[in-house]
């Protein structure tokens, strides 16, 4: 049995909610099982905001926050510079030869103790700055979870390119049936604002997560070669 669960931390306003959301719509296009739970406070930009998602070749019968995870998501250095977050240290939980993705311009720097515990698990860490990537492919900053997400499937191919592509289209194209949260609604119309048609907009996406699975890719290459 193949079974992958991956948590994504983040702050309110950066899409973790829909970010989750189309992973696991990906998951169910590649003939596999999903659980997303998405998981907030106060709904405003910039508050701690984390979701969940589940994915398995069988059913899935538990829900909620994922506590030990195989992949953890930090979508602002905050997450860990400035312990935002509702799990600390941020890998708590990390399952071992889990993966770590940072969305970062730069390395950060963990104490002592964390790389020991880091090292320990046979954990691997990726730096990669994705909110950079969104403002330098679609011209905003609004991308940064699609280029989390391409990020994601480079590094650790859980789910197909296409299947996510497609997701994603199915989402910012009108035709998803998931209900977001009033702020995460908003979220998306204040995305939808930044382009005069939707076809820009799904287009824009598109090379956002094209690009950075490939870069996600040719990184992983470059470190196994390394």
């Amino acid at each position: 049995m193949s079974r992958q669960y991956v948590r994504m931390s983040g702050l309110g306003g950066q899409g973790v909610v829909t970010a989750a959301s189309i992973l696991g719509s990906a998951a169910v296009r590649d003939g596999k099982n999903a659980v997303v739970n998405p998981f907030f406070g106060a709904e405003k930009r910039l508050a701690p905001a984390e979701s969940y998602v589940r994915i398995s070749d069988e059913k899935l019968y538990d829900s909620g926050e994922i506590l030990y995870p195989d992949i953890i998501m930090v979508y602002h250095p905050d997450v860990i510079l400035q312990g935002k977050s509702y799990t600390m240290p941020f890998f708590s939980g990390l399952k071992r030869d889990g993966v770590i993705i940072v969305n970062s311009p730069t390395t950060i720097e963990f104490s002592d103790d964390e790389n020991a515990r880091l090292e320990d698990l046979g954990a691997s860490v990726h730096f990669f700055s994705a909110t950079d990537a969104a403002r330098e492919l679609a011209g905003t900053e609004l991308a940064t979870n699609v280029a989390m997400l391409g990020t994601l499937i480079g590094t650790t191919g859980i789910v197909s390119f296409d299947s996510v592509d497609a997701a994603l289209r199915e989402r910012f194209g009108g035709k998803s049936k998931f209900v977001a949260s009033g702020t995460t609604a908003a979220l998306d119309d204040a995305v939808k604002k930044q382009y005069d048609k939707i076809e820009k907009l799904l287009a824009s996406n598109a090379k956002v997560l094209k690009e950075t699975y490939d870069r996600a890719r040719t990184a992983v290459a470059a470190r196994a070669n390394a």
